[in-house]
């Protein structure tokens, strides 16, 4: 752990309840075939437990190999809401704009998750459900898991995408072991 980051950090929870953008949430964020794909919790040949904080994972680096399916069970240890979710930096900054929207309209409230509001019609079919297979949204003290094959076609990374989260360095990488 990069001792930056704690400066980071501090600065991106003042951060963590202003909006940066505009989007719709909804349209799934990070799944697709370069990235790998869902799988079944019996297909797993481990299990990765993964402590979410205010801002960091443990733990920052995730080896893999193709075509692995990982069980992951994520544990939100901060005291705010935090996501994991299994992408590339594209999808994970479309994703924040998403994650934004969340925010602004109150969805993510500080540690707490207001699940009458995912249900927000955003229009066009679109709501604010968090329910994609690659990601985790958890409030503080909550855990989850969820399962995913590595297809090792792209380089991914971890991240949160709460407002301010990722720049706070709240990422982490995804390493294909030969």
């Amino acid at each position: 752990m990069k001792h930056s980051k704690y400066v980071i950090a501090a600065a991106a929870l003042s951060l963590s309840f202003t909006a940066f953008g505009a989007g719709t949430h909804g349209h799934g964020h990070g799944a697709g075939a370069a990235t790998g794909e869902p799988a079944d919790a019996s297909e797993a040949t481990r299990t990765i437990t993964v402590a979410m904080y205010d801002n960091y994972y443990e733990p920052e680096t995730i080896n893999v190999q193709k075509g692995e399916v990982v069980r992951f069970v994520v544990e939100n240890h901060g005291q705010l809401v935090h996501e994991f979710n299994i992408g590339t930096a594209d999808t994970h900054a479309a994703h924040q704009a998403e994650m934004t929207m969340m925010v602004k309209h109150g969805v993510i409230q500080g540690g707490t998750i207001n699940h009458a509001m995912m249900e927000m019609d955003m229009g066009d079919g679109h709501s604010m459900k968090h329910d994609d297979p690659n990601s985790v949204l958890l409030e503080a003290g909550q855990s989850g898991e969820l399962v995913w094959r590595f297809s090792g076609d792209a380089t991914l990374e971890f991240a949160c995408n709460v407002p301010g989260h990722y720049q706070a360095g709240m990422y982490g990488d995804v390493k294909f072991q030969q």
